[in-house]
């Protein structure tokens, strides 16, 4: 940040009276800049048809990560729920008319400031196709899915959660959990 958004003059990052963290400070209206995570939301739609479970993925057609796999989300908008963002991101990216469930995982990502949050969905029809930021979406089983090719750290951790969470449930009942979970690994698997 360099200028000050109430009244164009520059900031200077600085750690203000009565705080413990630096933030930019405006030099002549002494406006104080907080500067805070962004939260990417999605989805993990899947479809059970005689008792084989498939989940619906994206490949992106943006950076980064051209080319990779990843579940449909992207970064919440202002004036949306977390629930809105999940269903506006996976019709976007995938075309994809889902039920949306519970809260899935919560994954803190300090590293490149970004808290990402995956919802559990079902499509409720396989009538899907490519938003512009995807070039292709498929479904895939557990056996599969690309694992080598997922785009983020944050995917591979929930898809590996939900697929465990599933084995138990059939194993032993029960439901599906919450988890969080703190990605220290570089956001691109590839750095």
């Amino acid at each position: 940040m360099k200028f000050c958004s109430e009244c164009a003059n520059p900031v200077e990052l600085t750690i203000p009276a009565g705080d413990n963290r630096p933030r930019y400070v405006c030099t002549q209206c002494t406006a104080i800049h907080y500067q805070n995570p962004k939260m990417v939301l999605g989805s993990i739609p899947v479809w059970e048809r005689d008792g084989q479970l498939q989940v619906l993925l994206c490949k992106r057609a943006i950076e980064p990560r051209y080319g990779y796999w990843t579940l449909p989300a992207g970064f919440m908008e202002n004036n949306e729920t977390t629930a809105e963002a999940a269903m506006r991101e996976t019709i976007e990216e995938a075309g994809a008319n889902i039920e949306l469930g519970p809260l899935f995982s919560l994954m803190n990502v300090a590293r490149v400031h970004q808290v990402h949050m995956f919802y559990l969905a079902t499509l409720r029809d396989l009538d899907f196709a490519p938003g512009e930021e995807s070039l292709d979406v498929q479904m895939f089983t557990e056996a599969q899915i690309p694992w080598d090719d997922l785009a983020f750290p944050t995917i591979r951790s929930t898809l590996e959660l939900f697929f465990a969470d599933r084995a138990r449930m059939r194993a032993s009942g029960g439901g599906y959990g919450f988890h969080t979970q703190d990605i220290t690994k570089p956001m691109r698997s590839d750095v």
